[in-house]
């Protein structure tokens, strides 16, 4: 008897993924709990493992396909893998007819479009989809009015998706006159298209494009900056670093100062850890910080939740061990929500200075940057120093300008001594 492969739920507000790859091939013998697919949301790439042993039979979603929660992938045979399972053109009944050619009045034939898990008509405004749509629809409705009812659904039986939404409010923040029809790329002339290579964004990819963007049309946002004496930080660090990694097992990078020095300024400043929600602000009296994690697909968020309750050596090992399996593609989506406040450093690929985009609906996130030695002032004389420059990009609506300065002045007084982080000031 048959086993389905089906996609698993994917996490809160994810209702679709496109199949990234195959692992087998039909025929090939497969092992319980074996990844046989690799699917990608627009948060992560995750595999799903085979259900059971056996040889896998057709498969009913090819690379590049857009398929929704529990929809039907492929399906797990008895068999050793000697003989290759039938193909899925082999089938017939339903699906053939679908397929088949058919003529219109005018006696001419014309294809059928090949059948899909949702529905091939042209999405209609939906009624009582809306309410089964996710919380990250009912969100963009409060925070703009629009109605979900009245937007075409293009999820899995006509349900609303973050996307239908998005596209909605975008519509309808563009004035009533007639637009321009949006220019397509002007051709590259001959010689250079013969060294083009075109390859079609990730799911990631879209998502990150689409996210980025959102924050910087959605957020009133600004950054500040400021600097820091990474001296006493880094003596303490060298001081200490062996011995902390005999004992904890794990490095002790700038990282974990960090991540103790901003929360220590969220407690003091709550606005940066604060978000709107319609018409409300809601203060997060938690600390889930997200650390970007730069990898070959893109960059992603782990989140080290309640990081205030974890030692220097907890927030360590816990981001040590993201890096590593987000590099591996192997971080679960749970471990990238719900994040109150970001740190991004962009100083371990060489860069002095930026001003980093919000991680929304987040207020505020944190840019390091590279530790340059500079000539400062100290006392009256100009002594060579380590620093670094901070940049702090926060939501203009949540966060005043006071608040933002203030802020960054905390975190640049707990590095400058770390003492302050033991003694809680």
């Amino acid at each position: 008897m048959a086993t389905e492969i089906r996609v698993p739920t994917l996490g809160e507000s994810v209702t679709e993924a496109t199949i990234g790859r195959w692992f087998k091939k039909p025929g090939e013998a497969v092992a319980a709990d074996e990844p046989i697919v690799e699917l990608e949301t627009d948060k992560v790439t995750l595999e799903v493992p085979a259900p059971a042993a056996g040889v896998l039979g057709a498969i009913e979603a090819n690379d590049g396909e857009t398929v929704g929660v529990g929809a039907l992938l492929g399906s797990i045979e008895a068999g050793d893998g000697a003989a290759p399972a039938p193909k899925a053109e082999a089938k017939v009944g339903k699906e053939d007819a679908k397929a088949a050619p058919i003529k219109d009045d005018a006696n001419e034939t014309r294809p059928r479009e090949a059948p899909k898990d949702a529905p091939t008509e042209a999405a209609k405004p939906n009624g009582g989809a809306a309410a089964d749509s996710g919380p990250a629809v009912r969100r963009l409705a409060a925070e703009s009015g629009v109605d979900p009812a009245g937007v075409s659904g293009s999820g899995k039986d006509g349900r609303v998706t973050k996307g239908d939404m998005l596209a909605a409010i975008e519509t309808g923040a563009k004035p009533a006159a007639p637009q321009a029809p949006v220019q397509a790329r002007v051709p590259s002339a001959p010689d250079d298209a013969a060294r083009e290579e075109r390859v079609k964004m990730t799911k990631l990819r879209q998502t990150i494009a689409r996210r980025l963007k959102d924050a910087q049309n959605t957020a009133a946002m600004l950054t500040t900056f400021n600097e820091v004496d990474m001296t006493e930080v880094m003596a303490l660090r060298a001081k200490y670093k062996d011995v902390f990694e005999k004992k904890h097992g794990v490095k002790l990078g700038f990282m974990g100062f960090f991540v103790k020095a901003v929360i220590q300024a969220l407690k003091d400043i709550p606005a940066v850890n604060a978000e709107i929600d319609g018409q409300e602000l809601v203060y997060k009296n938690y600390y889930h910080i997200g650390i970007a994690v730069g990898t070959d697909k893109g960059l992603v968020v782990p989140v080290v939740r309640d990081a205030d309750e974890k030692g220097l050596a907890g927030v360590e090992k816990t981001i040590a061990d993201f890096g590593k399996r987000a590099r591996d593609g192997k971080l679960g989506i749970e471990e990238m929500q719900g994040g109150t406040f970001t740190i991004t450093n962009g100083g371990i690929y060489g860069s002095l200075m930026s001003t980093p985009i919000l991680n929304a609906p987040q207020s505020g996130i944190l840019g390091m940057h590279k530790i340059q030695e500079r000539p400062m002032v100290v006392g009256g004389k100009i002594e060579i120093r380590p620093m670094m420059y901070l940049a702090l990009s926060y939501d203009h609506r949540v966060v005043d300008g006071k608040e933002a300065v203030t802020f960054l002045v905390r975190v640049k007084e707990s590095l400058e001594d770390p003492s302050r982080l033991v003694m809680d000031l």
